[in-house]
């Protein structure tokens, strides 16, 4: 079984007038909620093998908080091509880039990372499915399971969402 967990970057900052939305950093609510999020993490086993990681600022500060101290540490792809990538876009991007891991995590941006898990998950908890459906907020986590052996077997509504984690779940 694969497993996917799609990482929407947290909360940027909007603080620099004039800055270029690929170079937005982020905000300290955003920084608090990336940190805990990487202790969700760690508590939950979830070390994923392999980060494809959009090269926003956002995104990759996002994955530095969340991912210091996790162990063994994953490989981590930065692509351009993840910010703000369509749905299908991000689906290819995890066919060609996934590799042999067992876990891949895809950090990006929304709103194509939520139409992305709402068009992958065909099964799961009825309630996190409707939260899902509801919003995909700042550094929330999905976690999506297939019953499938390579990225390139993943096709849509043949996941089963396993978990997913808002900020504000975890206070």
């Amino acid at each position: 079984m694969l497993e996917l967990l799609l990482f929407r970057h947290a909360k940027s900052s909007w603080d620099v007038p004039g800055i270029q939305d690929h170079d937005r950093d982020l905000a300290p609510r955003g920084e608090q909620a990336a940190s805990r999020m990487g202790r969700l993490l760690a508590a939950e086993g979830l070390i994923p093998d392999r980060v494809l990681c959009s090269t926003a600022t956002r995104a990759v500060r996002t994955w530095e908080l969340a991912g210091a101290g996790l162990e063994p540490a994953p490989e981590v792809i930065h692509r351009r091509e993840l910010h703000m990538a369509a749905p299908g876009q991000l689906l290819e991007a995890m066919r060609r880039l996934g590799g042999t891991a067992h876990r891949l995590m895809l950090i990006g941006h929304n709103p194509g990372l939520q139409a992305l898990a709402i068009g992958l998950v065909g099964e799961g908890d009825a309630k996190l499915r409707q939260h899902l459906a509801e919003k995909f907020p700042t550094a929330a986590l999905a976690r999506i399971g297939f019953a499938a052996a390579r990225w390139d077997e993943v096709a849509k509504r043949r996941g089963r969402l396993l978990g997913f984690w808002r900020p504000r779940d975890l206070d």
